[in-house]
């Protein structure tokens, strides 16, 4: 098996983690610095940062967090800040799938499975991130058809978002803006592009799971049912 999938399974991160590690000449295998792509099973000797794994099967772990805001969205801090892997009480060893800004708050997945990872943040499965946005100013139809459309960022156009406009005065709008990209603080972005930048941003659904009864802090197992509709995307 591919050492990305590999070690993805056995919940050390995602697959674009790993290899971001092998890059990093942080993964050996059978004592040779590991190389990107090469196929590697359970005879085999690997150590991510000097540590020799373990093979035994882990048990595999999904929990949604309602994150705050003021953590971030990686399992370590080389600054000792806060991540969202401290707020979960669990013995195994998970990761964020995907990130939310660390002045954003709402909906996020954290799991073993790395498997799960690139079935939610790709943009060809079609999930749609649902973000409740509060931006400044008064977002006219002409500005949020723009918005919708898909705007310039990073020299690429962004992919077609959906919106509804929930309260518009002069002094701020709210409305329900869903995307399916992840590019690096992208509403945020996206809004400031067109004049109205965010005030307030909290992810409150992604596909069709949603933050109904967690406070902010709170976090909770997924359900069987969840978890086959992440498998399905």
């Amino acid at each position: 098996m591919r050492i990305n999938k590999f070690l993805a399974e056995l919940g050390v991160g995602s697959r674009r983690a790993i290899d971001k590690m092998i890059e990093e000449k942080r993964i050996k295998v059978n004592g040779v610095l590991a190389e990107s792509g090469i196929k590697v099973d359970k005879s085999d000797k690997i150590s991510v940062n000097g540590k020799l794994l373990e093979f035994e099967k882990k048990q595999k772990v999904y929990f949604m967090l309602n994150k705050p805001k003021r953590v971030l969205s990686t399992a370590k801090d080389e600054r000792g800040r806060k991540t969202v892997v401290d707020l979960i009480d669990t013995k195994e060893r998970i990761f964020p799938i995907g990130r939310l800004d660390y002045d954003t708050e709402g909906l996020l997945l954290l799991t073993n499975d790395g498997e799960i990872f690139n079935k939610v943040i790709h943009p060809r499965t079609e999930v749609y991130k649902t973000y409740l946005v509060e931006a400044r100013g008064n977002i006219n139809m002409t500005t949020l058809n723009k918005l919708k459309r898909g705007i310039m960022l990073d020299d690429k156009m962004t992919l077609p978002a959906k919106a509804k406009i929930l309260l518009a005065d002069e002094r701020h709008t709210v409305l329900h803006f869903a995307i399916k990209e992840g590019r690096n603080r992208q509403v945020r972005r996206m809004f400031e592009l067109v004049g109205h930048p965010v005030i307030n941003l909290k992810r409150i659904m992604l596909g069709e799971l949603n933050l109904e009864g967690l406070e902010v802090g709170e976090y909770r197992p997924l359900t069987k049912k969840e978890i086959n509709y992440l498998y399905s995307l």
